[in-house]
Parts: C-alpha cells; sequence; structure tokens
C-alpha cells in the first residue's frame, strides 16, 4: 500500500500575479478546470490512495472544489496554517499527525508524471529518515542546487549554487516522521532547510529519475504545463 501525499499548497503565489489575487495556484485553470484535479487524476493512476492538503492562501477554495475527494476516487483531507503563513516545513510539521509514519511530500504546482513504486522499493530497502528524488539539470529547467551520487545526496542549497551542482530537486520526496525530530519546537520554517539539515547528517538518500517535470510556479511554467496537458488530453481522445 503507498503512503499518503502531503501537497504543499498554501503559499501567496506572487509570481503568477495578477492570476492569483482572487484564486489559490492549485486553482487556476488549465483547459477548463483546475490544476489540482490534474494532479488527482495522475496521483490516483500512480496507485495513491490518500492525500493530505497542506493549505494557507485562499485554501478553502480548494476544500470546496475537492471536498473529500471521492470525485476522484481518493480520500483527501486538510490541514490549513491557521492566520499565519508557517512556510513549508512549518505546514507540512503541522500535518505530521494527520500523516503517519511515512509519507510522500510534493507541492500544489507540480506535475510529476514518475512511476513511484520502484522509489519506494528504494527507499524501504534502506533505513534513512527521508529521499529526495533529482533530475540532472544542469541548470536547463531552473537552478541546479543538488550535488548526487550514486544514491545519496552529498550537497542541496538553493541559494548558494556552486559548478559540481548538476541535480536539481524534482520536488518529491518521502519522509518519516522522525525527519522532524530536530524542528518539533520550530513553528515557521522552509523544507528546504529540513532537507538541508537531513543532508548533512547523512540521513537523506538520493533517487535519479528522468522525466521532466513542469510546474505552474511561474508564467513559463504554467504555458508549458497547459502545452503538456493538452497534449495529453489530446492522445487520450
Amino acid at each position: 500500500m503507498m503512503p499518503p501525499v502531503a501537497i504543499l499548497a498554501g503559499g501567496f503565489a506572487t509570481r503568477l500575479r495578477p492570476i492569483t489575487e482572487t484564486i489559490p495556484k492549485a486553482m487556476i485553470d488549465i483547459a477548463g478546470r483546475p490544476f489540482i484535479s490534474y494532479q488527482m487524476e495522475l496521483l490516483k493512476r500512480k496507485g495513491i490512495e490518500r492525500v493530505v492538503l497542506c493549505t494557507g492562501y485562499l485554501g478553502k477554495q480548494i476544500q470546496d472544489f475537492l471536498k473529500d475527494g471521492s470525485p476522484f476516487g481518493i480520500t483527501v483531507t486538510y490541514s490549513f496554517d491557521g492566520d499565519k503563513l508557517l512556510g513549508t516545513g512549518g505546514a507540512l510539521r503541522k500535518a505530521l499527525p494527520l500523516l503517519g509514519d511515512t509519507f510522500w511530500v510534493m507541492y500544489g504546482d507540480s506535475y510529476l508524471d514518475v512511476d513511484l513504486k520502484p522509489i519506494l522499493d528504494y527507499y524501504t530497502s534502506h533505513d534513512e529518515k527521508g529521499l529526495m528524488t533529482v533530475l540532472r539539470n544542469d541548470n536547463h529547467w531552473d537552478r541546479s542546487n543538488v550535488v548526487y551520487n550514486h544514491g545519496r545526496i552529498i550537497r542541496y542549497d538553493k541559494q548558494n549554487i556552486t559548478p559540481d551542482m548538476h541535480y536539481i530537486d524534482y520536488g518529491l520526496a518521502l519522509l518519516k516522521k522522525e525527519a522532524f525530530d530536530d524542528f518539533l519546537e520550530k513553528e515557521v520554517f522552509d523544507l528546504a532547510e529540513l532537507y538541508g539539515n537531513l543532508v548533512v547528517k547523512g540521513e537523506m538518500l538520493g533517487y535519479e529519475v528522468t522525466k521532466r517535470f513542469y510546474e505552474i510556479g511561474s508564467h513559463k511554467g504554467l504555458e508549458e504545463t497547459r502545452k503538456h496537458l493538452a497534449m495529453l488530453n489530446e492522445d487520450s481522445n
């Protein structure tokens, strides 16, 4: 059975203004329906049965659309940041009681069409607190931020980019709840801080994927994703 997926969908999405002045990023229209519906369908095809939405900015709109997930054949529950945004790490820490011992993590603006089972099998064959999927990127899709070598994340840093960083964080991870042990007293923090802590302690596995990611976090990414999903829709008809 697949672990649940935590989807981080709470940010202000300022890069997409004015589109996101009245709707959250996950609700952006793609060919007549919200982007989050494509994510749900993809996760269902990949064997996911349960999703926890970590929401903040205008998150009620996502809940009103997805409801309990039954239209997509997935059980959906919600963890709301509350009066202030908690950051990606803080939002995930707050959702831990809903997630269990092991869970996937992805972002509400990503379309990641990869096979989950081999990743999970690799993770469960080891005994680390986290696994980060990476893509050989060489600064092509975005700035590379990972040094990866033979199943290990050697270095991860989104701010201090070095020439030996040929890989990028793909936006899909597996975590055990124990990965948050050093952050249980911290309310607001970024997930990158937690990842960096795991890497420094040698507790973060790496798994290389080869299929490019699509994202709607920028206007350029949004247009690329719209074209990709339109092509998929044509192929399925």
